[in-house]
């Protein structure tokens, strides 16, 4: 698989999407997250893990105030925005020196966040549940991630073709709203509306999505897809989760969001060694 290059403005910075994949690190500030809920709803906490990601090598931190695990609860407004702006103002001040991704599907709490510094809108609706918060990210000129969560689907059609019908929608959207083309990322949402069995269909025919002609973002990181096949609980699946990062790296993938930073990226430069081969000197 070659990976086709991409550029995507971020801020002061630009993200250049192609052979080499970037990761980006999660920050979740949520009390009930599947894996790690309530370890950084400290302020000071989530700022030492923020640099804990940069140090291990982050490209990119993504910070979100709402668990999306199975039978979590919605959270208001208000109450996002309570979680995730003391953390955005404190990295701010402690120069955090990492484009910033606010998770969420809120347009208002997009728009907060990227005021406080945030430079990306990752949205696992797609844009889909909330479609002003495409009307925030055009305003400000940052890019979006789009992700697949469609609960109402064909359960009898076809995975990809469904995922693709979904993500025109959503590139409608953004593009609606004024959304330049090379700020859309597409995340074909790992355990997001999607059974067990279905998620390892998707990572097989995960190159089939790059028809589209946007970059991917993956997010496999500890999932119960991983869980469920070996039976350990979410800290115990990291060497599972470099397993389908390296193999979506192979089927195309751009970006790769997750909790273990040195792990995931030590798999994937092997994997872009294998593929491209080694950088010049790395044996001397």
């Amino acid at each position: 698989m070659i990976h086709r290059p991409f550029e995507v403005p971020m801020g002061a910075q630009t993200l250049h999407l192609g052979p080499t994949p970037l990761v980006m690190g999660i920050l979740n500030v949520t009390p009930d997250s599947f894996s790690d809920g309530g370890d950084f709803v400290d302020i000071e906490a989530a700022v030492s893990h923020a640099r804990h990601l940069v140090a291990e090598g982050a490209d990119i931190v993504d910070i979100g105030g709402e668990s999306t695990r199975p039978g979590s609860e919605e959270v208001s407004v208000q109450e996002e925005l309570d979680r995730v702006m003391p953390v955005l103002d404190a990295l701010a001040a402690a120069s955090i020196d990492r484009p910033v991704s606010i998770d969420t599907y809120k347009a208002l709490v997009a728009d907060q966040a990227i005021q406080a510094g945030a430079t990306m809108v990752n949205d696992v609706w797609g844009l889909q549940r909330d479609p002003e918060i495409a009307d925030v990210a055009a305003q400000y000129g940052v890019p979006v991630v789009a992700m697949h969560w469609d609960t109402g689907r064909d359960r009898e059609a076809d995975i990809i073709s469904e995922m693709t019908r979904w993500f025109t929608r959503s590139i409608e959207i953004a593009l609606g709203a004024g959304v330049a083309p090379n700020k859309i990322v597409l995340d074909p949402g790992f355990g997001f509306g999607k059974t067990f069995k279905e998620n390892y269909i998707l990572l097989n025919r995960l190159h089939e999505l790059h028809a589209l002609g946007f970059p991917l973002l993956i997010g496999t990181s500890r999932k119960s897809m991983l869980g469920k096949l070996l039976d350990v609980p979410p800290k115990e699946r990291v060497a599972a989760t470099v397993a389908t990062s390296v193999i979506a790296y192979q089927q195309g993938g751009h970006i790769f969001r997750v909790h273990d930073i040195r792990e995931n990226r030590d798999g994937l430069r092997v994997a872009q060694a294998t593929l491209y081969g080694p950088p010049a000197g790395a044996e001397d």
